[in-house]
């Protein structure tokens, strides 16, 4: 079993906390890419002490929109890519996870174990996470509603889960488009454990390519900047070094070469919103 204390913390939703930079491809895709992203990722995180970035990757994309899209390299493969990235370039990783039977051997890599926000209610998948030492960053399903957060937190909570992140990654709203809605960021952090906006996926158009995800990256930055503002405490960012080519949500990603400046717009930002008093302004 992993030791807890080399883990790093859930970070708690405060002022003094770090913030939670979740970055990286979309499919790991293979080591030289990941190791690419990676070393971009490592020189980001040694420029700043107020920030945490976690490499994120995905070994399976186990919801392709068609049975021939591309899956990724696999449990096995990609556990192998996220252990080279924590031993060469230093970084905490996270990954998603599909079936309660991998929570176990994922955790015993990587310090994150994300719930896909179409799975956010398996009981089972949430409580075999949570019996790890990892943090479950669970993902509100396009389906729900922030008010129905506190139900899936407390399945973690009382499943004995080390730390519990939340993130938003749109509503559907219509045919093939998303919308994020800013109140989720102070509803789901009533819940008291952290928010964090996923960016990239909130720009998805799912289905709308023809058989594949379309999106619009150029709205990115927006939402990323909207949300820190609305009191996000982290950004889930996934970058590419040529989108266009990427196995998986291209459209989304945002162009590696761009990064590092989106990043300093973002943390100038939550440096300001953290430096400031919360409104507590009551309703009616």
């Amino acid at each position: 079993m992993p030791d807890l204390a080399s883990r790093p913390s859930s970070l708690v939703s405060s002022k003094s906390a770090p913030l939670i930079l979740i970055l990286g491809p979309c499919s790991l895709e293979s080591y030289e890419l990941s190791a690419r992203v990676a070393e971009v990722l490592a020189t980001l995180q040694a420029k700043a002490e107020d920030i945490q970035i976690y490499f994120k990757g995905s070994y399976d994309k186990a919801n392709r929109t068609s049975l021939g899209s591309e899956r990724g390299p696999g449990l096995e493969e990609g556990l192998t890519i996220h252990q080279k990235i924590k031993d060469q370039f230093g970084l905490p990783c996270l990954t998603d996870i599909h079936s309660p039977s991998q929570a176990s051997t994922v955790a015993e890599v990587c310090d994150v174990l994300q719930i896909p926000a179409f799975l956010c209610r398996q009981t089972d998948l949430l409580t075999a996470a949570a019996a790890t030492d990892a943090i479950v960053n669970v993902k509100k399903g396009q389906f729900l509603s922030p008010y129905e957060m506190p139900f899936v937190v407390k399945k973690l909570e009382d499943s004995g889960a080390k730390g519990i992140w939340q993130t938003e990654r749109g509503t559907t709203f219509g045919y093939q488009n998303l919308v994020v809605d800013m109140r989720s960021f102070p509803l789901m952090a009533a819940n008291g454990h952290p928010t964090i906006m996923d960016a990239t996926h909130a720009v998805q158009m799912p289905g709308a390519g023809a058989g594949t995800t379309s999106g619009r990256r150029e709205f990115v930055p927006s939402l990323a900047k909207a949300a820190l503002a609305a009191g996000a405490r982290g950004v889930f960012l996934e970058t590419h070094p040529d989108p266009n080519s990427a196995v998986s949500d291209g459209p989304n990603q945002v162009p590696l070469e761009q990064l590092g400046a989106l990043l300093d717009q973002l943390v100038a930002l939550w440096r300001l919103v953290s430096s400031q008093e919360d409104l507590d302004i009551q309703s009616a």
